[in-house]
């Protein structure tokens, strides 16, 4: 439950550096956070496909947390990073402000459409407040640098907040120092890191490697980092 520049390319001059694959600092300017419709588009069509896949997610979580739960009560949340990786991928394909909470709200709106057992205003209020936390690391480089550590960062804090949520209003009884509270505590970061950081950093290399994001700020970084070394 939890969207995706016409960046101008890098000259040979030392003063504009790609943004990008590496994660190094973008080439400067308020144009490369303004957003353009081909970015509202992948968004929405990223946002679609994350909502097919939280719907699936709901059904595939029920007979996994009861294996996962029944060998370590609170193992199962390392699974829940599914239900909000979108935020963080949304970031690393969109490169703009906001393109987590967009694409979040696009999603839960998709899963709710197709079938939800949560209300559409809870979900919206969850998806708007994971997608906040997950533009954080993002906002403190102003939006320049994109890399796995930054990616891993904003997987991280979403687990943070969604954990604690879990605890101090979902899970009624279970203290954050019992042991089932440290467990889902440790599985919720883990999960975070994992499927909501390091997921989507290899699924954002894969499509662009594919071409497919050749006019967005993700694509275009490749694009100037290869032009860059060929120099």
């Amino acid at each position: 439950m939890s969207a995706i520049d016409n960046r101008p390319s890098s000259s040979s001059s030392s003063s504009s550096v790609p943004s990008g694959i590496p994660g190094t600092p973008g080439v400067l300017g308020a144009s490369r956070l303004k957003w353009r419709p081909v970015d509202i588009a992948v968004g929405a069509a990223l946002g679609a496909a994350c909502g097919v896949i939280f719907w699936g997610f709901n059904f595939a979580y029920m007979p996994i947390s009861s294996v996962l739960g029944a060998v370590l009560p609170g193992l199962a949340s390392v699974t829940h990073a599914m239900w909000y990786f979108s935020g963080t991928l949304a970031l690393l394909i969109l490169r703009k402000p906001g393109a987590a909470m967009y694409v979040n709200v696009v999603g839960t709106l998709v899963e709710t459409v197709i079938g939800s057992q949560y209300g559409v205003g809870f979900v919206i209020v969850s998806a708007l407040l994971q997608g906040l936390f997950a533009e954080i690391p993002f906002a403190l480089t102003r939006y320049r640098v994109f890399n796995l550590p930054v990616s891993i960062a904003s997987g991280l804090l979403v687990a943070l907040e969604y954990g604690l949520y879990l605890l101090f209003f979902r899970y009624q009884g279970v203290s954050i120092v019992s042991p089932r509270g440290i467990v889902h505590m440790i599985s919720e970061l883990t999960g975070g890191a994992i499927l909501s950081g390091v997921m989507p950093w290899f699924l954002m290399l894969g499509l662009v490697g594919t071409g497919a994001l050749d006019r967005l700020a993700s694509g275009r970084a490749l694009i100037d980092t290869e032009s860059s070394s060929r120099v």
